[in-house]
Order: C-alpha cells, then structure tokens, then sequence
C-alpha cells in the first residue's frame, strides 16, 4: 500500500472555459470526437500542473472525460436502456441551491436514468482512456475515482428479469467487470482507487427510496453497498493498490441532498468495510459532530472535508486547525488527514466559485497539512 497523502481530494475539478467550448462544439456536431478529446488532453494537462503548483501529493485528471463523476458504467457498456417510468432526477430533494439549475444541469449530462434492458455486452473499459493519459503525464502518484456498480437501481421488474434471473446475477456481473478494471488500473501503475457511495448518508435515510428504490429496507441497502464495496476493495488490495471510500451528500451546482450524523452508519461501516481510508464531508453543521469517529478502528485513517468545495469563501486556517484538534480527541492525529469535502465539479458543469477559488483552497489545503503533519 502505497503512503497516502496528508492533502488529499476527492477527485473532480472545475472544467476551464476552453473545455466547456470544446464539448458544447462536439454536442452540436462542429468539431469531431478526435477534436474534442485533443480540448480534453490539453484540460487535463492543465488541471494536472494546477494540482502540482498547488503542491499536491496524489494527482486526478479531474474527471474532464466524464460528464457525470458516475458516468463510466453508462458510457463503457451496451445493453441499456432508459428507464420507461423514472426521470433521472425524480423525487431526489436538492437543497441549498438554485434547483432549477441544478435540475436542467442533470437533465443536460444525464438525460436519462438507465437500467439493463438487455445482457450486458463491455464495449471498453471503464477507465481506460483515463488511466492511460494519467500514466503518462501525471506529475506524480495518481488515483482514479470510481462508483461502485449498484444493480438494484439498474434492475426493472418485466425488463431486466427476462435476462437476468435474479438480481444478484446482474450484480455479479457488474462486480467482476470492476474488479478486473482495478486490476488493470493496478496494472498501469494507479497506486490509489477512490470509491465514490452516495448510500451510507442519503439512501440509508430513506432517498433511495426517491431514487426509484421502492419499497427496499434501507439496512438491505447498506449490507448490499458493504458488500459491493468490500469486493471492489479486496480487489485493490490483492492488486496492492490503496483504496478509498468517499461518503458523499450529493453534490450538484453547489446543491446537496442529505444531512445528518454518520452515527446510524459509523460503527458497522468502518470496521466492516475493508478501505485505508474514509474520505468523510465535515465541511458544515449537516454532517453533525465527530463523534462518530471513535468507532474507526486502528490501521484505517479518515481525511476530513473541513473544505467546501460549494462556496468562494476561503476558509479560515485557524479553524481548520482548530476542528483538526477536535477530531484528535477521537482519532489519532497521526491517522487523520485532511480534503475538500468532496468534488469541485461532481456534473460537468461544476460548483459555484472560480478557477482561482479552487486554486486557493487547494493551496491553503496543502498548507494547513504541512503546518498539522510536519
């Protein structure tokens, strides 16, 4: 397991303006697909020295070739199709935004929700493209982020059962698809592999149900989502990759989804999950106390989001240090380090702040963990 980083992040950045051209070009049919992944290289390389100047450790292309931080599944397989009864962004409860434009930015990047409505055929991998620029050009060590595959949400009663008998079959299916692409990844020379769970704090409380998973006990969820995970992160540690886990809020356009405290999922998911890491948003009041951190059991680390990546303001390194020294008094400082609470850009079209923004609150991130962890 490689030493993982102090400064760490969580993956997405914010898409330069020559990018946004390029894509928006590429979708009205003006420039072509070998066009626009020559705009996508030249981003990439820019974010890549952005990172290095800011004096990063663990590098990311910023998810430039995605147009949603989850997309890869959609994008790396056929046998989909849309949803006949669920619009992608139906009942999910946006707060803290302006939900129309978080809304039409959903509906733009992903106008659809898909499930499996014929076997599954991988027409690429699922990181491929990203893994073979990063192995050539990052600076230094890089992760690449990925979303565990969910088929609970791919499954449709009277579409997808006519393939697959049970859903576990489909599940499997997916698993092992992952699972090679770390290996591959791990292969190439990916030392890190974050892995991305909206379940642990939105559809544990009951938003799963809202995003078209009716009728399922939440706990079922959280056992299932343990299980995938362990899976995928055997699969890393086999492979002598280190592995993350981010538990995310949602993250559109500055909005989010869930609050509360990660206590009714705290002590079952970090000793039970078997990640280095837990890349937790501690970044306001939503996410409650760090009490919850004493159940973290020895050998594992948490790097807290004391960093908005949803705001321009420029956090107060006092404070930062100050909430450092409060989660100390539940976690070794030694197992503590810190990142933005999650993606500048989680959606193509990103956060609410500038490039500069993102620029100062990466290199006050490095900063505060050189001036903690010495």
């Amino acid at each position: 397991m490689a030493t993982l980083p102090r400064a760490d992040h969580v993956g997405s950045f914010l898409r330069p303006p020559e990018l946004f051209e390029a894509r928006h070009a590429f979708n009205e049919g003006k420039i072509t697909r070998e066009q626009l992944s020559e705009a996508e290289d030249a981003a990439v390389l820019k974010v890549l020295d952005l990172q290095r100047q800011a004096g990063l450790e663990i590098f990311s292309d910023g998810e430039y070739r995605r147009n949603i931080y989850s997309g890869a599944f959609d994008e790396s397989f056929d046998g989909l199709m849309p949803n006949p009864d669920v619009l992608p962004n139906q009942g999910i409860a946006w707060q803290g935004g302006d939900v129309d434009a978080v809304n039409a930015a959903i509906q733009e990047v992903r106008p659809h929700q898909l499930i499996v409505g014929l076997p599954l055929q991988q027409k690429r991998r699922l990181a491929g493209h990203e893994s073979a620029f990063l192995r050539e050009h990052a600076p230094g060590a890089w992760k690449m982020t990925l979303t565990p595959p969910n088929a609970r949400q791919r499954w449709k009663t009277g579409i997808t059962d006519m393939h697959y008998e049970m859903i576990e079959d489909l599940q499997t299916e997916m698993v092992d698809a992952y699972k090679n692409e770390i290996r591959l990844l791990a292969e190439e020379g990916c030392s890190y592999v974050q892995l991305d769970s909206l379940a642990y704090v939105i559809q544990l409380r009951g938003a799963g149900n809202q995003a078209g998973v009716s009728g399922v006990d939440p706990r079922l969820i959280l056992d299932n989502t343990n299980g995938v995970d362990n899976a995928l992160a055997g699969a890393a540690k086999t492979a002598g990759v280190t592995v993350a886990l981010h538990m995310c809020r949602g993250n559109n356009r500055s909005a989010w989804i869930s609050e509360g405290s990660y206590e009714p999922v705290a002590e079952r998911a970090f000793n039970l999950l078997n990640v280095d890491r837990f890349l937790l948003e501690y970044d306001t009041e939503r996410a409650g106390g760090f009490e919850p951190l004493r159940f973290l059991p020895k050998g594992k680390s948490v790097a807290l989001g004391l960093i908005s990546t949803k705001t321009p303001q420029l956090e107060s390194q006092d404070d930062l240090l100050r909430r450092i020294e409060e989660a100390s008094k539940y976690v070794a400082i030694e197992d503590l380090a810190l990142t933005p609470q999650c993606g500048f850009a989680s959606i193509y079209y990103g956060n609410n702040l500038s490039w500069d923004d993102q620029r100062r609150k990466l290199e006050l991130l490095v900063e505060t963990a050189k001036k903690v962890w010495r």
